[in-house]
């Protein structure tokens, strides 16, 4: 949206999905390799200079930022890496608008185990005289706890989404009726949009609503409901979907969106499903399976740049799918992720293929696509 509006934009991302740079965009492609290696090893050398210890999520947040400086980006869309009071991105004190989705339960270790805690980290993000959109279909506890944190801290504005009607409201209520989207789709188009617009107005853009509405129908975001055409790796014909659902919120979601418009006649899914050490298996795994389905389990592979992020055993994810009452065939497919996608093709006979769990189990399957050709 803020490319349409003609404003150099540049995203930061994270985890990456194939490569460490792929995290990095500026003007919507990829920053490449090389320069991202100079822009780092800059940034690794004022690390050791300084003497600064940076972490390794510090130090890709701040080759983010360098790139975007040496590229003169003049708005940048950044991710929260985890929580946000205490995130490596939250670095930046005059943001031009902060967004908070809906929050679900994730890693409680580091957060909190209530909602509410959680939402205290997220909050941290909320700035003096920046606007502040949030998720309007968080719980009632949450959304008193954000707007009681933007009226202390001075921010400049206090959104919920869906939102009061004016005209900007409007045209895009009007725009999400001519698409079928997921009600979790609708909120987070909003939430972009008025992110967007507001950040666009503040960079006295004259760009319309209409217009930046219009950029998303060809938005692009893999892992994230992505159709595939696994042809040349299995030989399938039919699509198969992949997502990064990875805590129970986002199971829920999609276990919703499967129900709705992948089961068929509420016959078998095959799911091939890798998940993070840490992560709730059971509260994952409940919103998806149903007692016909298939489960091939698969453990993700290193993933370069964070050494501490494991997968769990296969055995464990099969081991609830028993739990949960599921009949289906039960797969261990090891570390082999092409594997999986070879046994998830054969004893699927054309019935749906769902992947999910994990985002880097999105990554390698998107790797192994793209080494493909």
């Amino acid at each position: 949206m803020l490319h349409a509006a003609n404003i150099k934009t540049g995203r930061f991302t994270s985890p990456h999905l194939i490569d460490r740079w792929d995290c990095i965009t500026i003007e919507e492609k990829t920053i490449d390799e090389s320069r991202f290696r100079k822009a780092e090893d800059a940034v690794r050398v004022r690390n050791s200079v300084g003497e600064i210890r940076a972490s390794e999520f510090e130090l890709l947040t701040a080759t983010a930022f360098e790139l975007f400086t040496r590229e003169k980006v003049q708005v940048g869309v950044i991710e929260v890496g985890m929580g946000g009071r205490y995130d490596a991105t939250n670095i930046i004190q005059h943001p031009l608008v902060t967004v908070i989705t809906k929050i679900g339960k994730d890693h409680q270790s580091l957060l909190g185990t209530t909602i509410e805690e959680i939402a205290s980290h997220k909050a941290g993000i909320i700035k003096p005289g920046a606007a502040c959109i949030v998720d309007a279909s968080n719980p009632e506890s949450v959304l008193q706890l954000l707007d009681s944190t933007a009226r202390e801290v001075g921010a400049k504005s206090f959104r919920r989404i869906p939102s009061e009607c004016n005209q900007e409201s409007t045209d895009l209520q009007k725009y999400s009726a001519k698409d079928d989207l997921e009600p979790h789709q609708r909120i987070n188009l909003g939430l972009a949009y008025w992110a967007a617009l507001i950040a666009a107005r503040r960079m006295a853009s004259a760009v319309s609503s209409r217009a930046l509405l219009e950029a998303t129908r060809t938005s692009i975001w893999p892992g994230r409901l992505q159709t595939l055409d696994t042809k040349a790796l299995t030989g399938r014909r039919e699509p198969v979907v992949l997502d990064g659902a990875h805590n129970p919120q986002s199971a829920e979601v999609l276990g919703l969106y499967v129900r709705k418009r992948v089961r068929i006649d509420g016959g078998p899914v095959t799911w091939i499903i890798a998940v993070s050490v840490g992560k709730d298996l059971q509260g994952l795994l409940s919103h998806l399976f149903q007692s016909p389905d298939n489960i091939v389990a698969v453990e993700f592979g290193p993933v370069d740049g964070m050494p501490w992020v494991l997968p769990v055993n296969a055995d464990s994810i099969l081991e609830v799918a028993r739990n949960l009452g599921v009949e289906g065939i039960l797969d261990n497919s090891g570390k082999d992720v092409l594997r999986s996608l070879q046994f998830a093709a054969k004893v699927s006979t054309g019935n749906p293929i769902v992947i999910c769990g994990s985002l880097y189990l999105v990554s390698d399957i998107l790797r192994l696509l793209r080494d493909i050709g």
